[in-house]
């Protein structure tokens, strides 16, 4: 295997991501729970004006799990910083994201994001890093919740210096169980939801800037013929379509996510969620219906199954 100099896997998986402060208020988890389209469809949706508004009295909106991305953002701008990790960040996708709920987040509040380099992999075309981020309230020292984050680095693969591939994982590579789907099995329950031609310009008002997702130039150059939506977003959709049909509106039953990112997703094009269960999981794929294509699938863990099921 061809050795990429521009690596040093030591000094990528010793490297300790700065001490990260994040502050949010309500307006901030109702332009998120807008942007993963919340009441889209209807305003006065029961399940989910909760997301927006005070409804029926009480003292605070209720936060989406999949918010928990959103404080991940702070970290991924030091990627590029890291010692030893040589890539072109214009080749490099988002992968995968796994989270794990600890606690149901405030409407408010500061906390503070601690990261680590949890995995670092040789596929030989390409690198795959796994970026953890533990959440912690600011005032009481607790955790709130984990992301971790998949990347993979197009081209910066084959910096293995000798036989088998480099790969380094902080965790049993059974921590994070496998997506399987049996084909021509019929989902327990079928959502579909359309996007916006303006989703993504929506979206990236939580933090996420990346031109690809609104620059006609920029995503063009990718590849793309216009910009494409955000994969965090289209993850927002498929579990807040799972909260919806499977726990019955309550977003608090969410013990954790997983998505893994199949193919781009045009704003406007509507979103199809299956889903499946599987003792305390669901397990879902998205599609997109103008194309009949795959673009989400993982799962949800909850705390256990509505009692209306």
């Amino acid at each position: 295997m061809a050795e990429n100099s521009g690596f040093d896997p030591g000094k990528i998986i010793s490297y300790k991501f700065p001490e990260v402060k994040f502050a949010y208020d309500e307006r901030d988890v109702a332009l998120y729970a807008l942007g993963i389209g919340a009441c889209r469809g209807n305003a006065l949706d029961e399940k989910e004006l909760k997301y927006v508004y005070h409804e029926n009295g009480q003292p605070y909106i209720q936060v989406l799990p999949t918010f928990a991305a959103i404080f991940t953002l702070g970290n991924m701008g030091y990627v590029k910083q890291i010692p030893g990790l040589e890539f072109d960040p214009r080749l490099l996708l988002h992968g995968q994201q796994y989270i794990e709920i600890y606690k149901p987040f405030p409407t408010s509040g500061c906390i503070l994001n601690r990261g680590t380099i949890a995995g670092l992999h040789d596929k030989g075309k390409a690198a795959v890093v796994e970026i953890e981020t533990t959440s912690y309230e600011k005032d009481s020292g607790q955790p709130l919740c984990m992301n971790r984050t998949t990347i993979y680095l197009r081209g910066a693969g084959g910096f293995t210096k000798s036989s088998p591939p480099y790969s380094f994982s902080k965790y049993p590579a059974n921590q994070i169980l496998p997506v399987k789907i049996t084909k021509g099995q019929q989902p327990f329950a079928v959502y579909e939801d359309c996007t916006q031609e303006s989703q993504a310009l929506l979206y990236r008002l939580s933090g996420d800037y990346n031109p690809l997702h609104s620059d006609p130039m920029v995503a063009e150059t990718a590849g793309f013929s216009r910009p494409i939506l955000h994969g965090l977003c289209t993850l927002g959709f498929a579990v807040r379509a799972v909260i919806k049909c499977i726990c019955n509106g309550d977003p608090t039953k969410v013990k954790n996510i997983l998505g893994r990112f199949l193919l781009h997703v045009y704003p406007g094009e509507t979103l199809i969620t299956e889903m499946w269960l599987e003792d305390s999981r669901v397990l879902y794929q998205t599609k997109v219906k103008e194309r009949n294509r795959a673009v989400l699938m993982g799962y949800v863990t909850l705390k256990h199954i509505a009692s209306s099921l």
